[in-house]
């Protein structure tokens, strides 16, 4: 049976569930007998894209009102608001989540 699809994420306890043996035979074998590891890697940028360089300006326009604020008390007075609200859903993992299985070079 060839899978070309393989999640690389799954434990050491999902892969014993699934072959009915022990979560520590399961890792003995991924880690003596394949010689694989896990490992927690995430791509970093060199460069700001486009986007982080516009987050970074808002950012400094933020701290720019907050200073406003903080110095002329009257200044909220002046800003006419409206109710905007952006709300984005998405999955937070954690590093050990992230983790992935992969043959040693």
């Amino acid at each position: 049976m060839t899978n070309t699809f393989v999640d690389r994420r799954l434990t050491t306890r999902m892969i014993g569930e699934e072959l009915h043996f022990n979560h520590t035979t399961v890792h003995q074998i991924l880690t003596n007998e394949l010689g694989m590891r896990k490992i927690c890697a995430k791509m970093v940028q060199k460069t700001l894209s486009q986007e982080r360089k516009r987050v970074l300006a808002w950012r400094e326009r933020c701290l720019d009102f907050l200073e406003s604020i903080e110095n002329y008390p009257y200044f909220m007075e002046r800003v006419i608001t409206g109710d905007e609200t952006w709300v984005f859903e998405y999955d937070t993992e954690i590093k050990r989540q992230s983790m992935e299985w992969h043959k040693r070079l």
